[in-house]
């Protein structure tokens, strides 16, 4: 790894993190169990994801789901009507770690600087839960949350969607079903989204040449699939799993896509900002240069991280 870092033109932001990592002890995923992985994540998150932003409210919710209650978190900012604009937000994780304690200050960040509510969603996560249980668990919660807009003080007609690597790709896959469910999107937020889970993906030059960057290394990447897909008779290119993938792209909401340069999620990333455009959907893509995959949840250390916040809350009321 030092001598892959020394050839890359890391953010000087991103060299003090992995410092941070190391003298924390950070390791890597593997050979660890999933409950210390999550343990460990949840604490990565809350040590550098910077300040929580206050809230003029937030509140613990349960959506029905299609195997008991989904756990949400609505957050409110002062700043916001009644009713205001949501949006539903996704946390990453490969399917397998994350919360929605995890991502609290990054649903805070968002809805300090946009005048719109934010409802986290806690999916069920593999290996307990695999592919597609996360995702059934979102679209329930999107339909839910459209269903009680009211009660919530949020305004139906003005939704968006948008989560991070897993989530930016079960955001971009929910967008897909709700073209044709009768549940209205205005936007789609995709961050370092995951897009492409087909054999083929591998081939793409930002898997080879990020391949030993921390934290999504190729090892990492098939921990998380050895979670999330454990075999069987799955089809690698169902849209619900690589979204880039699906037959048709036309008629999605708008979408603003981040990328990172150093992240191997990188190419498929920008592949579907080129497929969404080329299908007639606006699509905003920004890359993120000298940064590594997961750097919005690092904004006690990383600048990007909070000028990522500022685009999504310019992108957000443009839409909504």
């Amino acid at each position: 790894m030092g001598e892959l870092k020394a050839a890359m033109l890391f953010h000087p932001d991103v060299i003090k993190l992995f410092g941070l990592f190391a003298a924390a002890g950070v390791q890597p995923v593997s050979g660890q169990t999933v409950e210390q992985v999550r343990h460990f994540y949840r604490e990565k998150t809350a040590v550098f994801g910077g300040p929580a932003a206050p809230m003029a409210l937030v509140r613990d919710l349960k959506a029905q789901g299609p195997a008991g209650d989904i756990p949400l978190r609505l957050y409110r900012p002062g700043r916001a009507p009644d009713p205001a604009p949501a949006l539903i937000y996704v946390h990453g994780g490969g399917w397998t770690i994350g919360d929605l304690d995890s991502h609290d200050t990054v649903c805070r960040a968002i809805a300090a600087q946009t005048p719109c509510q934010i409802v986290a969603v806690d999916y069920r996560l593999a290996p307990e839960h695999p592919f597609p249980a996360g995702f059934n668990d979102v679209l329930a919660a999107l339909k839910w949350i459209a269903g009680n807009a009211a009660a919530l003080g949020i305004d139906r007609t003005r939704l968006a969607i948008g989560g991070d690597s897993a989530g930016g790709s079960m955001s971009a896959a929910a967008c897909l079903d709700a073209r044709n469910s009768g549940v209205g999107l205005r936007a789609q937020v995709l961050i370092y989204p995951s897009t492409d889970n087909t054999p083929e993906v591998r081939l793409r030059s930002s898997r080879i040449q990020n391949a030993e960057v921390p934290p999504l290394t190729t090892e990492t990447l098939k921990w998380f699939a050895s979670k999330y897909l454990p075999g069987g008779h799955i089809d690698l290119r169902d849209w619900r799993l690589s979204p880039l993938h699906a037959e048709s792209h036309a008629d999605l909401p708008p979408a603003l896509v981040l990328t990172a340069e150093f992240d191997p999620l990188r190419d498929e990333g920008k592949a579907y900002a080129d497929r969404l455009r080329s299908s007639g959907v606006p699509a905003v893509y920004r890359d993120y240069p000298g940064q590594i995959h997961g750097f919005i949840e690092y904004g006690g250390v990383l600048s990007a991280a909070n000028e990522a916040m500022r685009g999504i809350a310019r992108f957000i009321p443009n839409h909504l």
